[in-house]
Formats: structure tokens, C-alpha cells, sequence
């Protein structure tokens, strides 16, 4: 009983450990490497679906009245834009390869989007679902415009124009993001006692979210140990984004704070969408600093983590 305790406390740990432990004893262990290698792939597709569905359960919670933009949303945008400036500035003025590459993985941390999956743990947390709702959307559009806006400053090679950072934006918001916040809309209004009944599930997207999370891990696993790079640039590119997500996590909090909504402003600014960034780092700029965003995916759900146990045990959220 004290274990599964200790599980129910600790989710987010828990599913950081174990897919870690799978994705290692699947790739250094012979017998089961053929099976990993069949299985890895099959359960990264499996990803759109569980966020997808873990978004339909969270936005069966949310009234239409509730979703209206705030002045803390476009707030956070600006922070969001001056800290990939500043990153890609000290990147221009580097000459060290190396340097480049470690503010590569700063600006990597500050421009993703905020993480699909942030409702859930704001829901967790007893924030506002409707209001970081229209963030994710208006973040997403935003992104749109300042990623081919900055990639090429970052990166004098980085071939990506408005309209293919337009689809990349659209075709992931459309599948994980309007789609099921429409369905949750129409199924409140046609179907209010299915709705009803999922709501005794209160806990259904969470898990859903930590299974996500196991995947994801095996992913950053997979991009960590990979990287041919020295001992000290792995280790400072694991340190930058645990400064990084402390400083995103504490801003967003802090502006959130003034509006009443520190709760959702923190996991808005803090929580990243790290397998759009991943991907995003390995197709436009250097490939090793995919390191950040794997490593930021690992603190940002230790804080969330701390967070959940803390609100468990005392009922709110100190800071």
C-alpha cells in the first residue's frame, strides 16, 4: 500500500524512471533490442492520440463563457520573444562553436510553445483550464510568426518561411488542441451526462499525461546519450535548462500573481511543448543542442512534480 502511495504522490517521477529504465534495458540488453526497435516507433505515434484524448477529458470542464482573453497572455508572449532575442543576440556574438551551441539550447527552451499537456496539470493544480486554454491558442499562433522570424538569425542556414512554420503550427493545434476543445464543447451541450460521468474520473488525463511522459522520456533518453560531445557541454547543457525552467516557471508565476492566476501563468511561461522543440533544434539548428529541450522536459516535470505534492499535502500552492 505504501508504494502505491508513494506512486499516486509521485506520478511524474515515476513515469520519468520508468521510461527511462525501459528505453535502456530495450536498447542495451540483446535479446530485447529487436523488440525495441518494432515497438519505439509504434508507441511514438501512439502520442497525438493520448494527448488528444487526455485534452477531450480536460475540456469537458470548460464553459464556452469562460474562454476570453487576458492581459497576462499577451504579457507572457512578449517575455517569451525578448528571451529568444536575447539568446540569439549572444549566440551572434559568439565565436566559439561551443558557446553558439550551448545559447542554441537556450533559445531552443525559450521559443517552444507551452506543452499540450499543461491544462492537465493546471486542472491538477487547481488553476484556471479556460484561461490557459486561450493562451495555448494565441502562444501557438504566436509561435507561428516568431519562429521563421528568429531560426535565421539563429542559424544562417535554417531554410524555414512563414508558411511552413504556419502548417507546422497549424496541423499539431488542429489534431491536439481545436479539435477536442470543440468536441468537449459540443459533447457539454449533447451529451451532459457522459460528461457528467467523466468527470468522476478525475484523475483519467493525468495518467493518460504521465503514460505520455514515459514515451517522451525514452525519446530525450535517446538524444542524451547519443550526442557526441564533451563532458563538460553535456553537463552544462543539462544545468542551462534547470536555470532555465526555474527563471521561465518564476516569471510566469510573478506576472500570473498580478492577475490572479499565477497557477496557469506558470505552467503557461514554464511548461514547453519539448517534442516540438526537439524536433525543431534537430531540422534547423545544430542537432547536439537537441540536448536542452530533452533535459528541460526531465526539470519541468520534477517542478510540476514538487508542485503536485506540495498542493496534495497542504491543499494549495505556497508560491
Amino acid at each position: 500500500m505504501r508504494i502505491i502511495k508513494f506512486i499516486k504522490q509521485w506520478t511524474l517521477l515515476c513515469s520519468i524512471v520508468f521510461g527511462s529504465l525501459v528505453y535502456l534495458l530495450f536498447t542495451h540488453i540483446e535479446v530485447l533490442t529487436p523488440f525495441g526497435d518494432f515497438i519505439g516507433p509504434k508507441l511514438v505515434m501512439v502520442l497525438p492520440i493520448n494527448i488528444f484524448l487526455m485534452l477531450y477529458v480536460t475540456f469537458c470542464k470548460i464553459q464556452m463563457n469562460d474562454l476570453t482573453p487576458r492581459k497576462w497572455h499577451f504579457i507572457l508572449q512578449g517575455i517569451r520573444t525578448l528571451l529568444a532575442a536575447l539568446s540569439v543576440l549572444s549566440a551572434n556574438l559568439c565565436t566559439n562553436p561551443t558557446y553558439k551551441l550551448l545559447w542554441e539550447g537556450v533559445f531552443i527552451c525559450a521559443i517552444c510553445p507551452t506543452a499540450a499537456a499543461a491544462p492537465v496539470i493546471v486542472d491538477k493544480l487547481g488553476g484556471n483550464i479556460a484561461s490557459l486554454t486561450v493562451y495555448l491558442l494565441i502562444a501557438n499562433g504566436f509561435t507561428s510568426i516568431i519562429i521563421p522570424l528568429f531560426f535565421p538569425l539563429m542559424e544562417k542556414g535554417a531554410d524555414i518561411t512563414f508558411a511552413m512554420a504556419a502548417w507546422l503550427v497549424l496541423q499539431r493545434v488542429l489534431m491536439v488542441l481545436i479539435i477536442p476543445l470543440c468536441l468537449a464543447l459540443l459533447s457539454r451541450k449533447h451529451l451532459p451526462k457522459f460528461v457528467t460521468w467523466l468527470k468522476t474520473k478525475r484523475n483519467l488525463a493525468f495518467y493518460l499525461w504521465s503514460f505520455n511522459l514515459s514515451i517522451i522520456m525514452g525519446l530525450a533518453m535517446q538524444n542524451i546519450l547519443h550526442a557526441p560531445v564533451s563532458g563538460w557541454v553535456l553537463t552544462a547543457l543539462c544545468i542551462i535548462p534547470l536555470i532555465l525552467a526555474i527563471v521561465q516557471f518564476s516569471l510566469g508565476k510573478l506576472v500570473g500573481h498580478r492577475y490572479g492566476d499565477s497557477i496557469g501563468a506558470g505552467q503557461a511561461l514554464g511548461q514547453k511543448n519539448t517534442v516540438v522543440g526537439i524536433w525543431l533544434t534537430l531540422s534547423f539548428l545544430n542537432p547536439y543542442a537537441a540536448i536542452a529541450p530533452c533535459v528541460y522536459v526531465i526539470w519541468q516535470n520534477i517542478i510540476n512534480a514538487v508542485q503536485l505534492w506540495y498542493k496534495d499535502k497542504y491543499g494549495y500552492l505556497k508560491w
